[in-house]
């Protein structure tokens, strides 16, 4: 609904600023009392500065998720056509939230514990959002950044992260990086941890000293009783760390028991191409009893079959080409020529040879043709043959990338099924999806550059809580959807009753506050699905969107 402005109303010194979909970011954090939270926390004297702690925070979530690419030192440049008292608080001007003001609140929360406060501020909010944490998906990512920051340091500060070289996912290896480590709930794949890794951290390590540090304490706080990561979980050592949990992993294929396992069942399994099939059993490793469960997927072998043939290909031609080679070459007896022909057999796995008897060539020293009745001077060897295909080889290699195992140590097939194991499995996109989201080129996250190391530790904690924001709103949008049993237009018109935050923030776009007065503003340019929306998430969101809560338009 937009509210006119009579013609001859209009003055020079009316405002007009952008609110677009910050209202709904504001209204979440805020309805969270993530503000509220990190101000009670963390000790700070307002009579020395304007802007509290959690008031930064804010800036910089909305900086974050506002999709303009903005870095953080441009935050004032980027709120100068926002109503920021309407969204930080009152008295907060643009220029108050400078890079000094930002740096300092991001000082505060390293000095807290990035880790620590972010645990506290997540379970407040699942708690608030109503969210059953019983099962967690553990995964971690890396980011680059440029500076050398501590990389050439010799020692670095206990608790300080290393920004320096290492496997990257990013695949830009010429750069330092930074890596996040994430634990997301199973809903609405909301981050219930986070923690900020050193560019050279292993998964294997960094997931075991997650299980002995913060697994327990998610039990205890917020009743974790699952928890679920890719291959780099499954560790002796981190499985004989994880007894206060059940836990889902996938086996990695560099267990020598996985390739035996899949060569015993997956004829059977692959018998019926076309078709999906699994075959539980029960397994001992690291001295736990489990129960692994060998999936078979069509999708899995169709691309396997691509795969292998491209490769197979490549390589018999790339074989095929050394042994014409070999044929080429002359020896001086047989017995050279065979000792060549074995030597190039033991390196191959993919093909076999069928020996011709080699060739004896006559040489002669001379120039010119040879009399008729001359003997040589010498003879060479040559061999003779072809290659063939072998075809075990290649069906062993398709059993295995058609099969893949997962693991667990719940051993009750009749509450926890080998379907309910795999749909558990499949949900670890959810913690995936969170990684994309924050690195999408539009996020803060495309070029991370700050003073310090512990600064950029901290800034790893407002990434993950504008990552918090984005799932959360979206799980509320859908769940209000839902019990008032409406639904929202999508990007064709077609009304649905699950639309994502990212198509809801470009919806809101557009949509301006106007100010008449110092005290008195009107919202424009809000449609009538809108405004369903914003009344079904409630009250306060409805008050950012009227124009009844700006105070001071800065006129």
């Amino acid at each position: 609904m937009s509210t006119s402005i009579p013609p001859a109303k209009v003055s020079a010194s009316y405002k007009s600023y952008n609110l677009d979909h910050l209202g709904l970011i504001a209204g979440l954090y805020d309805e969270l009392g993530i503000g509220e939270c990190i101000d009670t926390l963390i000790p700070q004297d307002l009579e020395q500065r304007t802007l509290s702690v959690g008031q930064a925070v804010k800036a910089m979530v909305l900086n974050g998720l506002g999709f303009t690419q903005s870095a953080l030192y441009l935050t004032p440049h980027f709120f100068q056509d926002k109503p920021v008292e309407l969204l930080i608080g009152p008295g907060i001007q643009a220029d108050d939230l400078n890079d000094t003001a930002l740096g300092r609140s991001m000082d505060s929360i390293y000095q807290y514990g990035a880790t620590e406060l972010y645990s506290l501020i997540s379970s407040q909010a699942v708690k608030k959002l109503g969210l059953d944490c019983r099962i967690g998906h553990l995964d971690s990512t890396s980011f680059h950044t440029d500076g050398r920051y501590n990389s050439e340091d010799e020692e670095v500060e206990d608790g300080v992260i290393r920004i320096t070289k290492g496997y990257s996912r990013d695949h830009r290896p010429d750069l330092n990086q930074i890596g996040l480590q994430l634990i997301c709930e199973n809903q609405a794949g909301i981050p219930v941890l986070m923690e900020s890794l050193s560019g050279n951290s292993v998964d294997k390590s960094s997931f075991n000293d997650v299980i002995n540090t913060h697994i327990g304490q998610l039990k205890t706080d917020l009743g974790c009783e699952y928890l679920i990561s890719d291959s780099a979980l499954y560790t002796a050592k981190s499985l004989q760390d994880m007894n206060h949990c059940f836990w889902v992993s996938r086996v990695p294929e560099t267990i020598k028991l996985t390739h035996d396992i899949i060569a015993q069942v997956a004829p059977d399994l692959m018998a019926t191409p076309e078709q999906k099939s699994v075959r539980s059993l029960g397994c001992t490793y690291a001295d736990i009893p489990q129960r692994w469960v060998v999936i078979y997927s069509p999708e899995a072998r169709y691309r396997a079959t691509k795969t292998l043939n491209k490769n197979t290909l490549k390589q018999t031609t790339a074989l095929n080409k050394e042994f014409k080679q070999l044929c080429c070459q002359n020896f001086s007896c047989q017995e050279d020529a065979e000792k060549a022909l074995q030597t190039f057999k033991k390196k191959q796995t993919l093909i076999d040879i069928i020996v011709e008897p080699f060739e004896k060539i006559a040489r002669y020293t001379g120039s010119g043709r040879p009399k008729k009745e001359q003997q040589p001077d010498r003879f060479d060897y040559q061999i003779r043959g072809r290659i063939q295909s072998l075809i075990q080889p290649y069906v062993t290699k398709l059993q295995r990338k058609s099969c893949f195992i997962l693991a667990t140590n719940q051993l009750d097939c009749v509450h926890f099924s080998s379907e309910d194991l795999i749909a558990l499995y499949k949900e670890q996109q959810k913690v995936e999806r969170g990684f994309r989201f924050l690195k999408d080129p539009l996020f803060m996250a495309s070029n991370i550059f700050l003073k310090s190391p512990k600064r950029i530790m901290a800034l790893m904690m407002i990434m993950t809580l504008c990552l918090l924001l984005y799932a959360a709103l979206e799980y509320r949008i859908r769940q209000a959807l839902k019990q008032a049993k409406k639904t929202f237009p999508n990007q064709k018109g077609k009304a649905i009753p699950n639309p994502t935050a990212r198509w809801v923030f470009q919806f809101f776009s557009g949509i301006h506050v106007l100010c008449l007065t110092p005290h008195q503003a009107v919202v424009l340019n809000l449609n009538q699905h809108q405004a369903l929306l914003l009344n079904l998430l409630g009250e306060r969101y409805e008050k950012l969107y009227s124009g009844n809560g700006v105070l001071g338009c800065g006129m």
